[in-house]
């Protein structure tokens, strides 16, 4: 699975943007495709993940209400639109995937095998 991240770049706080996460396939059964973003020095921080198959969906809680994932299937596309962006948004945003996660798992960015190259958002004040 190729992942390919856009729809990152300069923004004011309070702003939108909306990032895309084509994948080149979708493997047989069920895959997941999470939003990770690292800012410097931090640890690479789960966003929100969605399950293709029934379009389940999980948020870390802090960002609740402003971010939000969604699908395309017909696309090959996941999207994750950021509204009411505040400077500590501020990070490179990736995704990821994988066809063997549990639940549980989501969250985790060491279960993921597979990863797009990231792209950067920048909120500023």
């Amino acid at each position: 699975v190729q992942l390919q991240a856009s729809g990152g770049g300069p923004v004011q706080a309070g702003g939108s943007l909306r990032l895309s996460c084509v994948y080149s396939r979708r493997t047989f059964g069920r895959m997941v495709v999470a939003w990770f973003r690292q800012a410097p020095g931090n640890e690479r921080e789960f966003v929100a993940a969605i399950n293709l198959s029934g379009g389940s969906v999980d948020y870390v809680d802090s960002l609740k209400g402003r971010f939000t994932i969604s699908r395309d299937t017909a696309k090959n596309t996941v999207y994750l639109q950021m509204n009411s962006l505040k400077p500590e948004d501020t990070a490179v945003y990736y995704c990821a995937a994988d066809t063997t996660l549990i639940r549980s798992s989501w969250s985790n960015p060491m279960a993921y095998d597979y990863w797009g190259q990231g792209t950067q958002v920048t909120v500023s004040s």
